[in-house]
Order: C-alpha cells, then sequence, then structure tokens
C-alpha cells in the first residue's frame, strides 16, 4: 500500500488524509502530542516530531513514498529553515545507508504571495516570482530549497501556489462583523480564492497526475475583487456589507497584515490545474460554496 506523510496536519492536512483514507497507508508529523486523537480519527498515524528540532525528525527517513508538504515557515524572517530540515531528514546520509529509500514524490503548497503585486495581471505559473513582502519571500526560500533537493536527488517535485484558503468555518468573520471598511471599487484589488476542500484534493490529483517539478496556481473561478469577497461573506453571515471608503481611509483603519495584502493585486490563471492535473473544482466560485445546500 501506498505509504504517504503528511508534514503539517492542520485544516488542509487532515481533509486531505480522510480522502486518502483506505487508499494508503497516511502518517502524520506530529508536534503537540493533545492532538493525537484527533489525527488518528482522521485515519493518520501520529509519528512524533517537530521541524524547528532537527533531532526529532530522524524517523522520517524511508517512511513514506509520497510527502505532502503543508507546514508553514516560521513566523519571522525571509527564509524558511524548516523545510531545509526537512529535505535534510528526508535524505539523511545515516539512514539512506541503512537502506531506507528517498520518498519518490514530494508535493509542497507554496503561496500566490510569491508573484508579488501584479498590478490586476492575468498571472500564469510562467511569471517569474518577486515576492514583496517577509511573509512570501520565507515561502520563495522554501520553494527554492525544495527545487534544489529535487534536482539533488531526482525525488519528483509538484508546488501548488494557493491563494486566499477558506471554507464555512474559516472566514474572515471578525472582520466583517466589525465593520471594517473596504476599498471604493475604483481603488478594489483583485483577489483569489480555493476552498480547503479542493486544494486538499488538487494536493492529492498532483500525488497521480502532476508533472515532475512542475508549478500549478491552485485557484478557482471566482476572480472577486476584495470588497466583493467581504459583501459575499457579509450576506453569509447575515450582517450589513463593509463601507467603502478611499484608499487611504482603509488603510488608516486596518492591521498591517492587510494592508500588505491591499497593496498587491493579481488574478490567477488556473488552466494547467484544469488540463494537466485533470482536476474539476467541487466549489468552483465563493458564491456556491456558501449558497449551495446541495
Amino acid at each position: 500500500m501506498l505509504r504517504i506523510l503528511i508534514v503539517g496536519c492542520g485544516d488542509v492536512g487532515l481533509r486531505a488524509a480522510r480522502m486518502l483514507r483506505g487508499k494508503a497507508r497516511v502518517y502524520g508529523l506530529l508536534r503537540s502530542p493533545e492532538r493525537a486523537d484527533e489525527l488518528r480519527a482522521a485515519g493518520v498515524i501520529p509519528v512524533p516530531g517537530d521541524l524547528d528540532d532537527r533531532r526529532s525528525l530522524k524517523r522520517l527517513a524511508g517512511l513514506a513514498d509520497v510527502v505532502f508538504h503543508f507546514a508553514p515557515p516560521p513566523p519571522d524572517g525571509e527564509d524558511d529553515p524548516r523545510t531545509r530540515r526537512l529535505v535534510a531528514a528526508l535524505s539523511s546520509g545515516e539512514s539512506t545507508r541503512r537502506g531506507a529509500s528517498l520518498p519518490r514524490t514530494l508535493i509542497y503548497v507554496s503561496t500566490s504571495g510569491v508573484y508579488g503585486d501584479c498590478a490586476g495581471a492575468a498571472v500564469p505559473e510562467t511569471r517569474p516570482a518577486r515576492p514583496h513582502n517577509a511573509r512570501a519571500k520565507r515561502r520563495q526560500a522554501a520553494e527554492r530549497t525544495l527545487r534544489r533537493w529535487a534536482a539533488d536527488t531526482g525525488v519528483g517535485l509538484a508546488i501548488l501556489r494557493a491563494p486566499g484558503i477558506y471554507a464555512r468555518d474559516r472566514l474572515p468573520s471578525e472582520r466583517v462583523k466589525k465593520g471594517l471598511p473596504a476599498l471604493l471599487p475604483a481603488d478594489d484589488i483583485d483577489t483569489n480564492h480555493i476552498h480547503a476542500d479542493d486544494l486538499a484534493g488538487l494536493a492529492v490529483a498532483a500525488l497521480f497526475r502532476a508533472g515532475r517539478n512542475r508549478l500549478y496556481n491552485a485557484v478557482d473561478d471566482s476572480g472577486l475583487k476584495m470588497g466583493d469577497w467581504f459583501d459575499v461573506v457579509a450576506d453569509y453571515l447575515g450582517v450589513a456589507r463593509p463601507p467603502r471608503l478611499p484608499r487611504e481611509a482603509v488603510m488608516a483603519a486596518v492591521t498591517p497584515a492587510m494592508r500588505s495584502f491591499l497593496s498587491e493585486s493579481r488574478r490567477l490563471s488556473n488552466g494547467r490545474i484544469k488540463g494537466e492535473l485533470r482536476y474539476r473544482l467541487h466549489y468552483p466560485n465563493v458564491r456556491v460554496a456558501l449558497f449551495d445546500t446541495d
């Protein structure tokens, strides 16, 4: 049976695990022992380990045929030492001398933020990455580490660049309920979304259909301006839509993280996930996900 290791057993990781139940033996790197029962309930075999502790990762070498790397970088800096520790553990010289094999494939969920601000332009996977903020630079660092490792070892690599991940239980509810302002239509930015179930499904699809060392924009068909997204969420929650204000007023009222988001605009193309991965979106747009009762 196929052996899969999920590194980063958060929401998307557990959704992927449930999709693989009965099709593979699924292991999950477990940082917090109190979550062991949660992983087992999703059909995941817990493997204690912490990407911030190199010594705790020794048992990962040879454990799995496929690795799903969903773990985020550290919260600070412009590098991702967690990914470096992971690939070092997977290809540990001591372990490989004992006969442990490398995984044949690694699938990494990155962020569309690595493209930087594209001024609302359509963005295919061939567009060079030019991240503007530290959060996206950390993801680019992880991508570079994985690309070098894949080239050196022959491990197949697929990178899913994901935009805003959402589901009915992971919405900007507090922001909308507080009535924080959104941009006027003339000032607004283009945003992109993917439902958590579809991101998990794309990772599974990439396992079977991705090309070697291939990038994929993991995005739905929504194509919403940010203010329109907040309007959809407000309608779903049954609260007033956020007021629309000029850019200067909005920037003064929101958090630094939101100001960073409001400084970048792009429209991701999703032809590769539909053509190469032959993936059919379960939630092609946010309205279907939030309002379709079927």
